[in-house]
């Protein structure tokens, strides 16, 4: 897959070996019941979504597979390693690429995790995509946010919820380290004090890519990853307490949403063609469509790589610092610091790259004083009027009151419009007399456009620039370190693993099956995950009755406990399901 360079330091190596015998007992688990539950209550595409795509109910899948089987229908998968911001996830759906989180949730959280996983990723978002009017929409909303602006304080509330979202799923963490990283949550959450562009994109993606629902509120179906993979509330959200509202893009970017908990209401859109004109209208209202003062202000805010477009087409990418503002406290002037490229229609302009323009860039923005043709429309006679000829001094004066003076070097066009105008010898002032630009920094490259039309988040030609507006996190989930006990738990898992896969006979089955539930009565009194993977078998074969109503007497004890309820619950349906279904036969 040819992966864009700026999301290449995302990209991790599955690393297939270090799911362990109960990572693939749990993956087994989600996804029986899914297919059992949602094969009547998910949008028609999810069943054949999941054989598409190259998942099986049996094995966790490996993303290199999965890569391949989607390729068919123009999408492809990679690894990562847990939560990505919501630019760089978007991002790489806009290239088509599904991100896919390489951890599994623990068995503590079989139903539901606040933490990206391959759960939740692959089976949940995958499978959908393979419905052409939904993947489009995926990828334009995948394009928005990439493009939306974001705040300083976005960035640091999503590493304050990657850091709890590890905490909580890493086995080791202490109950001190857990309010510690709820404290760090709330202080970021508490930090934000508007609703940035990221935001309104995401809680649109929220309440249809992650948790939406199609059809009509009486009678809806899921689509939406975050049920599909939740085997909780996949069952939950169809319920009456859950509130089914018509979909609407005004309510949904109204609306947050608290990642670790369920979610009070569900949005039900009528068809995939609604989504698409809905995230169509949300684009007029950010600041790659609106441009002008307040959204170079949102540039500034973000502390970020931004784009700005001049009305000639112009495209200038780096961290926007500073604007000059005029009496009516219109921008007149921005300038950049650090590495800035320039470039037209996403193609970087040769010779203009990051590089060139390492230390910077500034330039006026408005037409000149006293004409009535914007610089970047006039003609060849018009412009030597104004002295803007090679070799020749010009003197240019902008409404703004920004006075440009210097020996003209060139003058470049694209498709007949002025780009940029290079000065050498150039001096840039203010009326007031605050020097812009002087000399002896070089050649003046003046970008050229009346106003700025369009501002966006990340780079023009990203290949070229190879940077994400949002960096790499430094946080890295620690790994696993098992214990004597958990190693030996690991064991029995796979044994019974091997018994269900390999075919055994009967009376070998017969024979180890007891040693391993021994072995759990012994040294693993509350795990009701392998008891119901050993049930199952024997359920099958017909075999060891004693052991069937034993194992049945402990599961139901273990049911007791409220967090095991429901989850044995449905374990035990299946296998009821399963029982009918043989009698039936």
């Amino acid at each position: 897959m040819n992966i864009p360079s700026h999301l290449r330091e995302f990209v991790v190596d599955q690393e297939y070996e270090r799911y362990t015998p109960i990572n693939q007992a749990v993956w087994r688990y989600v996804m029986r019941q899914n297919r059992a539950f949602l094969g009547e209550r998910a949008h028609a595409a999810y069943i054949d979504g999941l054989r598409s795509s190259g998942i099986d109910v049996e094995a966790i899948p490996s993303i290199e597979a999965m890569d391949e089987c989607m390729a068919k229908y123009g999408w492809g998968a990679v690894t990562i390693d847990g939560f990505l911001s919501s630019a760089a996830f978007m991002d790489f759906q806009a290239h088509g690429i599904l991100p896919i989180a390489t951890d599994i949730r623990t068995h503590e959280h079989i139903a539901y995790t606040p933490a990206p996983d391959i759960l939740h990723e692959a089976a949940g978002h995958a499978p959908i995509l393979k419905d052409t009017k939904y993947a489009s929409y995926v990828k334009l909303i995948g394009a928005l946010g990439a493009k939306a602006m974001s705040t300083k304080e976005d960035y640091d509330l999503y590493e304050a919820i990657r850091y709890l979202s590890m905490v909580k799923e890493d086995p080791m963490a202490t109950a001190d380290q857990i309010a510690e990283a709820e404290q760090r949550l709330k202080e970021a959450q508490e930090a934000v004090v508007e609703v940035s562009e990221i935001q309104l994109v995401s809680r649109l993606y929220w309440w249809t890519v992650e948790y939406g629902l199609i059809g009509t509120p009486e009678n809806p179906q899921i689509y939406g990853a975050g049920l599909l993979s939740s085997v909780g509330e996949s069952k939950r959200c169809l319920k009456s307490d859950v509130k089914k509202l018509p979909f609407s893009l005004d309510a949904c970017i109204a609306t947050g949403y608290d990642i670790t908990d369920y979610q009070p209401q569900l949005f039900v859109c009528r068809d995939f063609d609604e989504l698409i004109e809905a995230v169509k209208e949300l684009e007029k209202r950010l600041a790659c469509s609106v441009g002008g003062t307040e959204s170079l202000i949102k540039a500034i805010k973000s502390e970020n790589i931004a784009t700005a477009v001049y009305s000639s087409g112009l495209q200038v990418t780096g961290i926007i610092t500073r604007l000059e503002y005029d009496d009516s406290d219109e921008a007149v002037y921005l300038q950049l610091t650090g590495p800035t490229a320039l470039a037209v229609e996403n193609t970087e302009l040769p010779g203009h790259g990051k590089d060139y323009h390492k230390d910077g860039f500034g330039a006026p923005i408005g037409r000149l004083r006293g004409e009535a043709t914007p610089l970047e429309e006039m003609t060849e006679e018009q412009l030597t009027g104004l002295h803007i000829v090679v070799g020749q001094q010009a003197n240019l004066e902008f409404e703004s009151g920004i006075r440009v003076a210097g020996t003209v070097k060139y003058v470049q066009r694209y498709q007949g419009k002025v780009i940029l105008i290079g000065f050498e010898n150039c001096t840039v002032k203010r009326v007031d007399g605050n020097t812009l630009f002087e000399p002896e920094w070089g050649v003046y490259d003046m970008a050229v456009g009346a106003k700025i039309v369009s501002v966006f988040s990340g780079a023009a030609d990203k290949e070229k620039f190879s940077a994400h507006t949002d960096k790499k996190s430094a946080l890295t989930k620690a790994r696993p370190q098992w214990s004597e006990k958990e190693r030996k738990l690991h064991g029995l898992y796979q044994a019974v693993r091997d018994i269900r896969e390999g075919g055994l006979e009967d009376d070998r089955a017969a024979k180890e099956l007891p040693l391993i539930a021994k072995t759990l009565d012994a040294e693993y009194p509350e795990d009701w995950l392998l008891r119901l993977e050993i049930l199952e078998i024997i359920t099958d074969k017909n075999i060891l009755p004693e052991w069937n109503r034993c194992l049945r007497g402990q599961l139901e004890k273990l049911a007791e406990k409220a967090e095991n309820k429901e989850l044995i619950g449905n374990g035990m349906a299946l296998l009821s399901a399963s029982d009918s279904t043989e009698q039936r036969a």
